[in-house]
């Protein structure tokens, strides 16, 4: 007796009833439309990568999720194999920032400078599943690639923040830091440039395990307690400074790189100038983001209602050099799509009609004259805005009523063989 298959979707990944999948076409609709009234053009990667470009130590703890692809054809040698190289060559891509350095660096000489991309596309990643996350999930960048100054960084916070007032959200915050701030801190305080990148692991903790949690993981990493010390009094310093930028500017004096701050500053000034008042941009000096491309400015978006980040993105002027030997500028900003979509949901949002939704039922066996009288009305409608689900009539058609109810269905018109049925 063969196998029962099995109706669940693979772990991590789901099916998208017609509910949802309205609500993201119509998100996807007021992404590209305003994102393109920024200047973004839309491109396509493949959703297989070379291995050896998703492994290039760009991707942080990501190159430890990837959904590897064994070779093919005469390539597959599995009783040859001596190693993991030996049976695998490409990957799925678990972000859309390697895929597109890699698509800038192959057509560089046909695409305008400064070009400007927005990619929207599925990506994948061995993780473990949990609440807006999955294994299998949409993202959607906005690049600039080849704009060495902050106007990167001010476009890029305008074209999201903006993108997402459209779609409904209000009240949440733009957390900003930059790179070279962080290393500069770390520097400050005596810490090796080779331990620069464990420190910030556990820095990114303070949110959870607060200042005296970090202290202790510090120490217990073996970090000198003076070093410690110090670093974590920079922390208290902000704090309790009228203006922590300034505080921290003037204790990095000599540290940081000349010109880091100023332009750092005129980034928040801009953005604060052109802004609405339904985001607030926070500068936030704990802020690390996990991938380790980044070189500049980084940033995430925080929405209270969903209890962590919403996307975020940043300079990388490092990872083209990786495939051409020569760097260009490059910064980003991602939306994390399933995650407004899932807050969208749970809001109970519906998408905004110009039309109305209008359910034709017809009853069984009416006759081909009145079947076309029924479709050419349909088409009148949907011509002039409204949404026609034409079908047939159920036995029970007060359930089939509710279940088009549900799916926003706000008027009904009943097609009977006799007229007296009406």
């Amino acid at each position: 007796m063969a196998a029962t298959l099995s109706k669940k979707p693979m772990t991590g990944m789901k099916d998208i009833l017609p509910e949802e999948m309205e609500i993201r076409d119509y998100v996807i609709g007021i992404i590209k439309e305003t994102y393109g009234n920024f200047g973004f053009t839309s491109i396509e990667t493949p959703c297989v990568e070379n291995l050896a470009n998703l492994n290039c130590k760009a991707g942080g703890e990501n190159e430890k999720l990837i959904f590897k692809i064994l070779k093919r054809g005469e390539k597959l040698r599995i009783d040859e194999a001596k190693s993991e190289e030996d049976l695998t060559d490409g990957g799925l891509r678990y972000d859309l920032t390697v895929p597109l350095v890699r698509y800038y660096s192959n057509h560089a000489n046909e695409l305008p400078a400064p070009f400007k991309a927005l990619q929207m596309g599925n990506v994948w990643r061995a993780d473990r599943p949990q609440r807006g996350r999955y294994r299998q999930f949409m993202q959607c960048d906005i690049d600039i690639l080849g704009e060495a100054t902050n106007l990167a960084e001010i476009e890029l916070i305008l074209a999201t923040t903006t993108t997402l007032g459209r779609i409904g959200f209000k009240n949440f915050n733009i957390r900003i830091n930059d790179r070279q701030i962080l290393k500069a801190m770390a520097a400050y305080s005596g810490f090796a440039e080779e331990t620069y990148d464990q420190v910030f692991i556990i820095l990114d903790k303070m949110d959870k395990i607060g200042r005296d949690g970090v202290a202790s993981e510090l120490l217990e990493a073996g970090f000198p307690k003076e070093s410690v010390d110090k670093y974590l009094a920079l922390f208290e310093g902000m704090e309790a400074a009228d203006d922590a930028l300034a505080y921290i500017g003037e204790k990095l004096s000599g540290v940081l790189p000349e010109g880091v701050m100023e332009s750092f500053q005129e980034i928040i000034n801009s953005v604060e100038a052109t802004k609405g008042d339904f985001f607030e941009l926070v500068f936030d000096p704990t802020l690390v983001r996990g991938m380790s491309y980044y070189t500049g400015t980084i940033f995430e978006i925080d929405m209270p209602e969903f209890g962590g980040s919403c996307g975020g993105g940043g300079r990388y002027d490092k990872m083209v050099g990786k495939f051409t030997g020569n760097d260009v500028p490059a910064c980003g900003f991602s939306i994390g799509f399933e995650r407004i979509i899932l807050l969208l949901l749970e809001s109970g949002f519906k998408v905004p009609k110009a039309g109305k939704k209008i359910a034709y039922l017809m009853e069984k066996g009416l006759s081909s004259e009145k079947l076309c009288e029924v479709m050419a009305k349909a088409q009148a409608e949907r011509e002039s805005g409204n949404q026609i689900l034409v079908a047939r009539m159920n036995k029970n058609k007060k359930f089939q009523k509710e279940q088009l109810t549900a799916q926003g269905y706000e008027e009904f018109c009943e097609f009977y063989r006799e007229e007296l049925k009406k």
